[in-house]
């Protein structure tokens, strides 16, 4: 096996998989991110988690789909697993859904995601009737977003709702000025700096931020979203953190947590 590399070029990250059946899928997928590529059966995955470096990432291509894996974790995104926070009782409540939502708005609302990330909040917007267009510029985690799609467009539940999310894998500074139409919303998510307390959920996300850092253009992103000359702007920030870009919102939804300026 090749060895793994270190945290420091995790562009790298070989690509794994068991299953001889995935073999062909598997070079593909390493051929087009220009990764390494690894046949991982020789080994248990789970012993492999185990004793590779903290510092380690690598991606898996198994039957159950597209995952990062290192420091002992696996993160495999499902949007299966939203499916009790779709349901229609809970939904409108989404503090995401309340911040992009145009009142009075008669056609599907697009919302472009400047910063899909594993388009969890794209997924929310797309259960709730919003025409989504995520842009990821990693080209590692769009890869894990793109699995995870095609894996819910075969779910009958939630192929509806991925009918809605579209991905372009790209730089959203560029791709937002190169709209062919101004879209309705601009999302944008910048990665929270790491925090302090650590639970089990937080070191997945910590999984992540080994792949792409806290987000240092930040405000170039906001002066694209406006230069989108969309219909509002909306902004997750740590409930007690700064304006983004020190521009002051219209207005906020807030929980304990985060919070959504809508800028308009």
């Amino acid at each position: 096996m090749e060895k793994l590399v270190e945290a420091r070029d995790h562009s790298r990250a070989p690509v794994l998989y068991a299953e001889a059946e995935l073999m062909d899928a598997a070079q593909a997928l390493a051929s087009r991110l220009q990764l390494p590529l690894a046949n991982s059966a020789s080994r248990p995955l789970d012993v492999l988690a185990t004793q590779t470096r903290s510092d380690t990432l690598f991606l898996h291509l198994g039957a159950a789909g597209l995952s990062i894996m290192g420091s002992s974790m696996l993160l495999l995104p499902d949007f299966s697993l939203f499916k009790p926070r779709i349901r229609p009782d809970r939904l409108g409540r989404e503090l995401v859904v309340r911040a992009v939502r145009i009142r009075g708005a008669e056609t599907p609302v697009r919302v472009v995601d400047a910063t899909a990330g594993l388009g969890e909040d794209a997924f929310l917007l797309a259960a709730a009737g919003f025409e989504v267009c995520m842009c990821e510029q990693n080209p590692i985690i769009a890869a894990l977003l793109e699995d995870a799609l095609r894996r819910a467009q075969q779910d009958l539940e939630l192929a509806p709702i991925a009918a809605r999310m579209r991905l372009i894998a790209g730089d959203a500074r560029e791709i937002l000025l190169q709209l062919d139409a101004a879209p309705d919303v601009v999302y944008l998510d910048p990665m929270f700096p790491e925090r302090k307390k650590r639970s089990a959920v937080k070191k997945k996300l910590q999984l992540l931020q080994q792949l792409e850092e806290p987000c240092d253009v930040a405000a170039e992103l906001l002066d694209a979203a406006i230069g989108a000359h969309p219909r509002k702007i909306v902004i997750k920030r740590p409930a007690k953190g700064p304006h983004l870009g020190q521009l002051k919102p219209a207005y906020s939804v807030a929980g304990k947590a985060i919070r959504f300026d809508v800028i308009p």
